[in-house]
């Protein structure tokens, strides 16, 4: 088991390398242009105005129709770190909410995306791989991808909602 100083140590050398810093600045770029083309193209939708970074396990931004804001949910685009994938999230406010929206999605018996086993202890309802091994050489196509993944996601859970309200 490597050790925390042990750790420190290749931590130390890849931020001498330069190539950690310049690779995380360059996401977290990315993610704050993506995070304004939602709200540049999407203004009936609210986008959150921060961006969060995580611990280099995830980074993420908000954006919310006005169907799910009323309900207390919201969308989460989502970058996972550790295994390279832009995710779409149906997400609470708070665990209280995502806990009574898993249980009535659980038990309509729907299945289009994957149910979180456990949304007291996730930050999700409902999550949606978009893109897996991210390529960044194209941010223009990425960006189409997760904007159209995203888009449909979003529509299938306002429709998903509608349904389970009537």
């Amino acid at each position: 088991m490597t050790t925390f100083q042990e750790s420190m140590q290749a931590y130390r050398c890849l931020l001498e390398e330069g190539l950690l810093q310049m690779a995380y600045r360059g996401l977290m770029d990315y993610m704050l242009a993506l995070k304004t083309h939602f709200k540049n193209r999407y203004p009936e939708y609210f986008v959150s105005g921060g961006l969060y970074y995580g611990f280099m396990d995830m980074t993420y931004f908000s954006i919310t129709p006005a169907a799910l804001k009323e309900r207390a949910l919201k969308i989460a685009v989502v970058f996972v770190h550790e295994t390279f994938t832009f995710e779409v999230w149906l997400s609470g406010s708070n665990r209280l909410i995502q806990a009574e929206y898993w249980q009535k999605i659980k038990e309509s018996g729907w299945s289009k995306y994957r149910l979180v086993s456990d949304p007291e202890r996730e930050d999700a309802i409902l999550q949606q791989v978009l893109i897996t091994g991210s390529d960044f050489s194209d941010l223009e196509a990425l960006s189409a991808r997760i904007e159209q993944g995203t888009l449909a996601f979003t529509r299938d859970v306002q429709a998903l909602l509608s349904s389970l309200s009537n």
